[in-house]
């Protein structure tokens, strides 16, 4: 059965899951920080392209508002690193080969492309307030411009 989408007010599910360099990162230990969880694709497309440099181009405006930015693909360590070095990414991308999390936050789905069915994520972003819950979830995200409706929603929280 596929786990349904968290929503606003729930808490957060708590995962622990590597980053490029192999370092584990758990969501819970973040608590006290807003967390910004995005979940993309796959490194080093268009779509995920535009959306990591969004959020890049904005990090500084989400560290000051005391946020954590965190990417989440099933791509693998290797992977991320040339993604993140090509585009001087620095927040961390999280490696979710098993589509684990994916699963648990409802966003590894059917697609289908040129009649051709197959499982993927679904891009969408959670907001995760300071007491880890969720605060705000965009669904179905359009990469232009999804970094400032993270930080308007941010600003909402304080």
């Amino acid at each position: 059965m596929k786990a349904k989408m968290p929503e606003s007010g729930n808490p957060a599910p708590d995962f622990t899951l590597p980053n490029a360099e192999g370092k584990k990162v758990r969501l819970g230990t973040l608590k006290g920080k807003a967390v910004v969880l995005y979940f993309y694709p796959k490194d080093d497309t268009p779509g995920c392209t535009v959306e990591a440099q969004g959020f890049q181009a904005a990090l500084d405006e989400f560290i000051r508002r005391g946020a954590v930015v965190l990417g989440v693909s099933p791509d693998n360590g290797k992977s991320h690193c040339k993604f993140a070095e090509k585009f001087g990414l620095r927040f961390d991308l999280l490696c979710d080969e098993a589509h684990a999390v994916a699963e648990q936050y409802g966003v590894w789905v059917e697609k289908n492309r040129y009649g051709k069915k197959y499982m993927g994520i679904q891009r969408a972003t959670f907001l995760i307030d300071k007491a880890g819950r969720i605060a705000k979830v965009w669904p179905h995200v359009k990469p232009e411009g999804h970094a400032a409706e993270v930080i308007e929603a941010l600003d909402a929280l304080a």
